[in-house]
Order: C-alpha cells, then sequence, then structure tokens
C-alpha cells in the first residue's frame, strides 16, 4: 500500500479499476436482480432506459471518461486512500456513503430519494446490491493493482480486459 506510483500509472489503475469493476458490478445486476425486467416497470421505465437501448451497450465504455472523472477527484486524496494503511478501506466507504446513501439529489436508494421522490422503497433499495459489489470490486482490483504494480503481467491483463470490455461495447452499441 505505500509504494509509491507515478501519476500516469495512478490515472491508468483508476480507469481500469473502475470500468471492470462497473462492467461486472452491471452484468451481476443485470442477471440477478433482472434489471431487464425491471426496467420495464411501470415505475422504473419513466427514469431509466431500458438494457437493449444502444447507448446502454454503450456505457461499460463510456466508463472510461467517469474513470478519468474520477482519478481527476481523488487526485488531492491520492496519498491517505491509496498510501496509507487502510486508505482504500476508507474510500470504499466514502464512495459507498458519497455515492449512494448521501447524494446531493433525491437519487433512488439515497437519503433524500426515500423522502423526496414516489418511488416506492422496494425499487429504492434494489441498487444496493450492485453498488456494494461495485465498491467491493473497485477496491479489491486498486488494491492488487497496487500490491503488483510493478508486474507486467498487471499491465498486460489490464490492458486485455479493458480492451475486451470496450469492444464488447462499442459492438453492443452497433449491433443494437
Amino acid at each position: 500500500m505505500e509504494k509509491k506510483t507515478n501519476l500516469v500509472q495512478y490515472f491508468w489503475q483508476i480507469i481500469y479499476a473502475h470500468t471492470i469493476a462497473y462492467f461486472i458490478a452491471g452484468i451481476f445486476a443485470t442477471v440477478v436482480i433482472n434489471y431487464r425486467e425491471l426496467y420495464s416497470t411501470e415505475t422504473i421505465s419513466l427514469i431509466m432506459l431500458p438494457v437493449d437501448t444502444p447507448i446502454v451497450a454503450l456505457g461499460p465504455f463510456l466508463q472510461i471518461f467517469r474513470g478519468i472523472i474520477l482519478a481527476l477527484i481523488l487526485l488531492p486524496l491520492r496519498k491517505p486512500f491509496f498510501e496509507e494503511k487502510k486508505g482504500l478501506l476508507k474510500l470504499g466507504l466514502i464512495i459507498l456513503g458519497l455515492s449512494l446513501l448521501s447524494t446531493i439529489g433525491p437519487t433512488m436508494g439515497s437519503f433524500d430519494g426515500y423522502i423526496y421522490t414516489k418511488i416506492p422503497y422496494m425499487y429504492q433499495i434494489l441498487g444496493y446490491p450492485e453498488a456494494i459489489v461495485y465498491v467491493l470490486l473497485f477496491i479489491g482490483i486498486l488494491s492488487i493493482s497496487i500490491k503488483y504494480a510493478q508486474k507486467k503481467i498487471t499491465t498486460i491483463l489490464s490492458i486485455v480486459f479493458m480492451v475486451l470490455i470496450s469492444l464488447m461495447s462499442i459492438m453492443g452499441y452497433v449491433m443494437a
């Protein structure tokens, strides 16, 4: 954990950890929570696109840009999260807290979502498993990435996964 990384390596680690975690958590949610059926319900279809919409298929590829944003946001906090003991655990708790439970607006599943929206509680909590899987994967991938940063296999595997996710996403967009 206490190994220092250069800026390019830091950005790459955040981008691929986020993109891979997002992709796997999305597959988990689609299969286990059955997003295809859930998003077609009267309540959720008002705010969410169907899973077979072209832009939804492109979503995993577009997460590369969200990974860049995430890396920029975390950059000033790089030392406490990436170099201190239990820093990634703290990062995971903050991500869950700020992006799920205590958002600025009344998003589904957030504190304000329960207060200010008409969305039934059952629908509000359905996103929690996906969010927890995402955070666990993101922090786990980052932890492995930091621990084995100097190993070429880490870089090769991250590139392979990113290329595969990108190609599947772009093909899904083109074929939809």
